[in-house]
């Protein structure tokens, strides 16, 4: 009985610790990272956001790789973080699996992309807080075994996702996980050139093979306009990238699997009119509603439902641009959209975000006080 009563005591006193390190934000949050070799992924650079905002909120999150041999600056082998994304992201904590002992406590969060059902299977045994980040649908169930849940299977009963619209999608696989919305932000930087555009079309697909197709149809189709450069903005730093985005005159955008569009976004703050197919989600920015409440798409781009006719798409607005006749709904369209994901939307989105997930892991925790407590007592009374 004695021996029963010392463990409860010790069980209390360590649970009563955890919850007074999540109360005062001394636990760490661990973002596990792919580490991209230095090239820019929208994805992960909305990770590194994540960190640096909630490092400035208080909190104590780091970037997690599995390997060691991660790059913060470049050399003359690889790019760095610090080369595609800035030298405030590099000097954000970073820590590894690899060569560390990482000792992870009931307090601590951990945090997984998606696609890493694996790494969520090897961590199911953890005494901490587990969620899973899903930015990109598309990938959740690659690795993810048939009939596998990540809330019953694994633990994790939190997901953060960047839409509304991903998180319908989300609770209708895993019905009872809870849903956290966190949007995605939009640079300052990516801004209107402050002089005329250029005769350039940035691309930007997830199959590199689909830029040159459509770039290669559109020189056959209309050898008028051979002086026309097509531009790819694949592996520039996010400031470089902004930069080119805002000199050319037109984008064009093919992504069935986006889960959330950034990169139409960035070409409308920079007042660049996009091209684009309509990915199989339709992104809640792209969408609105008629007068009888039914769903249809915003003219703020110029959207088609097949990769077919985007050559003859771009010659047509190519015609109209240099002819200085842009529709004025299409403009209009554009600037409608503008300023919507800044970067003070997203901070208090986190903040409120993350301040819920804390709050329910101590409610959580004290539940299991109580019920430790309870047990103490009864085994008194014996």
């Amino acid at each position: 009985m004695e021996g029963q009563n010392n463990q409860l005591e010790t069980q209390i006193t360590q649970l009563t610790d955890v919850i007074s390190k999540i109360t005062n934000k001394d636990f760490n949050i661990y973002f596990f990272t792919l580490d991209t070799k230095g090239n820019p992924t929208a994805g992960i650079a909305n990770i590194y956001e994540h960190v640096k905002v909630l490092n400035n909120l208080g909190y104590k999150a780091s970037i997690l790789h599995e390997k060691s041999d991660y790059k913060l600056f470049g050399d003359e082998n690889q790019n760095g973080v610090a080369d595609w994304l800035g030298e405030e992201y590099a000097s954000l904590p970073h820590v590894s699996i690899e060569g560390q002992q990482l000792n992870i406590s009931p307090a601590d969060f951990i945090i997984i992309p998606e696609i890493f059902a694996n790494i969520m299977d090897q961590v199911k045994g953890f005494p901490c807080k587990k969620i899973v980040l899903s930015q990109s649908y598309d990938f959740l169930l690659e690795l993810l075994p048939i009939g596998k849940r990540w809330n019953v299977d694994y633990g994790f009963n939190d997901v953060i996702t960047t839409s509304e619209k991903q998180a319908e999608y989300l609770r209708s696989l895993f019905p009872s996980i809870r849903t956290h919305i966190v949007p995605v932000s939009i640079p300052s930087y990516f801004k209107d050139n402050d002089k005329p555009k250029t005769p350039v079309v940035t691309i930007h697909t997830r199959n590199q093979g689909e830029a040159a197709k459509i770039a290669k149809s559109f020189y056959l189709q209309y050898p008028v306009y051979k002086w026309i450069t097509f531009k790819e903005l694949r592996g520039l730093s996010r400031k470089d990238f902004a930069t080119e985005l805002g000199k050319s005159c037109l984008s064009v955008w093919i992504d069935d699997a986006a889960g959330f569009g950034t990169f139409p976004l960035e070409a409308i703050e920079c007042n660049t009119p996009v091209i684009g197919k309509i990915p199989n989600l339709v992104p809640e920015w792209m969408e609105t509603k008629d007068e009888q409440g039914n769903a249809v798409i915003k003219n703020n781009g110029v959207w088609t439902n097949t990769t077919v006719n985007i050559p003859e798409l771009i010659a047509t607005y190519l015609k109209i641009w240099l002819e200085d006749s842009v529709p004025s709904d299409l403009t209009e369209g554009i600037l409608s959209s503008q300023g919507q994901y800044t970067s003070d939307r997203q901070v208090a989105s986190i903040e409120e975000v993350y301040s819920r997930l804390q709050n329910d892991r101590i409610l959580e925790l004290q539940n299991k006080l109580a019920n430790l407590q309870e047990a103490r007592e009864n085994t008194n009374v014996q």
